[in-house]
């Protein structure tokens, strides 16, 4: 019956061959290659328990009185969209543990994202012919920043609801456009007539979600098609691939880590608490919250936010907040778009038009590894400005005095990182030699007190491999030319 059902099936679609092929396709086993299914198993459980959330969240801004299991909150007017939030942890059935299962896996799906392009770039694994793929990854990460502010935002907290505000105040920013686009958004005026709840609701649960489904499908789409790159090693060459076959070896293998993945991310929505939006209480406009930092994604435009001088530039009947402009505009568009070019930018730098299927050593690319590494220092400086007033307070420091010392670690870390590390990559290359280890000096001193060298004993490694530049045999390499034909190499399979 099942014979027959595919046969039917096969007939009719023709996915035999194409299913054949997938299932044949070779996978490196190098744990590194493991970040990206880290991001995709995450997406799965955000929308596993998106859905379940959404069955009972309202959308809405219209206020209530709460008369739930929270007692502090017993008699008091809120938004049904916090009543509704509030409700899902203590009223709903494994509601608390759903929602924050669903915030980790936002958290950890987003980490594994930035992991994940970090091994990617270090590594020189956009070169050509994957720079549409990078394009596609870095739109990935753009779009996943975006909603996971979005849904950060509906529980409509006081935490959220100065996000929210911050976001208002950054799209006025924007030369011209900026009040006419946050009037459009939020229907009126800060804060609006109560439709940016619903609007960021529909934006969070069906728009953005779809297209990263689109995207995350061309991003497999186009892995599955193009070759997989692989670390250099023996039998590696830039026209094979060594490692697991999809199936069975590396299917087993990757269900087994969407269940671990799964199992991990629920033990934190069970164990740690994340996000208790009880404690914050209802947004209210005239109150703000002390020692909160937003989610770590966001926490790099926060930290910008905070270490920017109160500029502005008046012209024209026009003011341009630069306080607001530069680092939350400006500043992320810079990121952004660079990220974007980048494969571009290094192709058209180096001369190299070369497809690449083996993978660099960050060491052997001192440029690139350097502007990496000061690319991450400068996210982290402003990252850790993020929590200047817990700092201050931590520290017993005035906050001024912690704004200003970001103010100038911010601008000169990144400098010091680029240099260190091209000068650690140097080195490290030149140790090596030409692309081998030195072998170890021995100093030995003689009974009369005088000095020598001996070189030791090459270790294993030092000498090349002559199998290194040999591709992996084939099935079809191994049977004698007079046992080619399919009935021979049926016989030898037999």
């Amino acid at each position: 019956m099942i014979d027959s059902s595919l046969r039917w099936v096969d007939d009719r679609l023709g996915i035999a061959k194409g299913g054949r092929t997938f299932l044949d396709k070779i996978f490196p086993d190098h744990w590194s290659f493991m970040l990206g299914e880290i991001a995709l198993y995450s997406f799965v459980v955000l929308m596993v328990t998106g859905v379940f959330l959404s069955l009972y969240y309202v959308p809405s801004a219209h206020e209530i009185v709460y008369h739930g299991s929270y007692g502090p909150l017993q008699g008091q007017r809120v938004s049904e969209a916090y009543a509704s939030s509030v409700g899902l942890s203590f009223d709903v059935r494994s509601g608390l543990l759903m929602r924050q299962a669903h915030h980790w896996a936002a958290d950890i799906f987003l980490g594994s994202i930035a992991v994940h392009m970090a091994r990617v770039f270090f590594t020189g694994a956009f070169r050509k012919p994957r720079e549409f793929n990078w394009i596609v990854g870095v739109t990935m990460l753009i779009l996943g920043i975006v909603n996971g502010f979005l849904g950060y935002s509906l529980p409509d907290d006081l935490v959220s609801g100065t996000g929210i505000r911050i976001a208002y105040s950054i799209i006025e920013s924007i030369p011209l456009v900026g009040s006419y686009l946050a009037f459009f958004v939020f229907g009126g005026n800060y804060p609006g007539n109560g439709v940016i709840i619903p609007r960021f609701f529909i934006i969070h649960v069906l728009i953005v979600p779809l297209i990263l489904m689109g995207l995350l499908g061309a991003h497999l789409g186009l892995l599955v098609k193009q070759k997989h790159t692989q670390f250099k090693g023996r039998g590696k060459t830039e026209h094979n691939v060594v490692g697991s076959p999809m199936f069975p070896t590396f299917m087993a293998k990757t269900t087994g880590f969407l269940f671990m993945t799964t199992a991990v991310i629920f033990l934190l929505g069970g164990f740690a608490q994340i996000n208790p939006i009880w404690q914050f209480g209802q947004y209210e406009p005239y109150q703000i919250s002390y020692a909160v930092q937003p989610d770590w994604y966001m926490g790099w435009l926060d930290g910008a936010l905070r270490v920017m001088p109160s500029w502005e530039w008046v012209g024209w009947g026009h003011t341009i907040p630069l306080e607001v402009f530069l680092p939350a505009v400006i500043f992320p568009g810079l990121i952004f778009n660079i990220l974007l070019v980048w494969p571009f930018i290094e192709s058209r730098h180096t001369k190299d038009l070369a497809y690449h299927n083996l993978l660099d050593r960050p060491r052997d690319r001192p440029k690139r590894t350097a502007a990496g590494a000061a690319m991450l220092t400068l996210l982290g400086m402003t990252f850790f400005a993020s929590s200047t007033d817990v700092m201050a307070n931590f520290l017993q420091l005035p906050l001024k005095d912690v704004l200003w010392f970001f103010r100038f670690a911010i601008p000169i870390a990144p400098v010091i990182a680029y240099f260190l590390t091209f000068k650690i990559c140097n080195e490290m290359r030149a140790a090596e030699g030409v692309g081998k280890r030195k072998r170890a000096l021995i100093v030995s001193r003689s009974a009369t007190g005088e000095y020598s060298t001996v070189e030791s004993a090459p270790r294993p490694g030092d000498e090349v491999d002559e199998l290194d530049a040999i591709p992996v045999p084939t099935f079809i390499d191994l049977v004698p030319p007079e046992l080619a034909t399919g009935e021979g190499v049926r016989r030898v399979m037999r």
